[in-house]
């Protein structure tokens, strides 16, 4: 899973991130309203975590200006102001949830699991394709009854390409969704990385590559 973080303090904005990497998550940093806005505009996350004091362009400006842009991006807000008004601006601008800072990681990140469960961005928890399970509140990987065992990266690789079951997903798809923006990524990465999948899943091979286009995860 993509997100983007907007967050100015940077301090806070590396603990973050550094906690959520942790948890196999990819995260993009932004510093300022119109980095975020850039970003958030021009590429494809799965959430985006959004401050709302933020120098340039303020969070609640970023959010009107990404939902009339028909993107509808779960934005989670993060403040240090507290007043219900606060509150109650930051989800009439078309943010789906407020965490009040300080808060505590593990809320935040139940918080962000419980977004990308929601139906309008249809995430279920389990992801299954013929015998193999994937519980991405767990991160525990079955394939019938043997636990298998990835490193980060992989998880993130897995999850994405379960997410996208029997859909071509090229390359350049793979890397803006598994690895960081700021990623050093070899022109062969997306390939030793498919390579690592498939040794580790075994047989019968689930992924598929399809020749001039990409990798395509399938039970057929």
């Amino acid at each position: 899973m993509r997100i983007l973080l907007v967050e100015d303090e940077h301090q806070i904005a590396q603990s973050i991130k550094k906690g959520l990497i942790q948890e196999y998550f990819a995260v993009d940093l932004a510093f300022d309203g119109q980095q975020g806005l850039d970003l958030a505009s021009s590429e494809t996350y799965d959430i985006i975590i959004l401050d709302l004091m933020l120098p340039k362009i303020n969070g609640l400006q970023i959010c009107r200006q990404l939902r009339s842009q028909n993107i509808h991006t779960p934005i989670l807000i993060l403040t240090a102001k507290v007043e219900v008004e606060d509150r109650v601006n930051g989800l009439n601008c078309g943010a789906d949830d407020y965490l009040s800072k300080p808060f505590a990681f593990r809320e935040l990140l139940a918080r962000i699991k419980a977004l990308s469960r929601r139906p309008a961005v249809a995430q279920p928890s389990i992801l299954k394709i013929a015998d193999l399970t994937f519980n991405t509140l767990t991160y525990q990987v079955k394939r019938s009854s043997r636990l298998l065992s990835f490193s980060k990266t992989e998880f993130a690789l897995l999850q994405f390409l379960l997410r996208h079951q029997d859909q071509v997903l090229s390359k350049e798809q793979i890397t803006n969704h598994v690895w960081n923006y700021d990623a050093d990524i070899l022109p062969n990465t997306v390939e030793v990385y498919i390579g690592y999948l498939r040794n580790k899943l075994g047989s019968p091979p689930l992924i598929h590559t399809v020749r001039g286009f990409g990798y395509k995860l399938s039970a057929k």
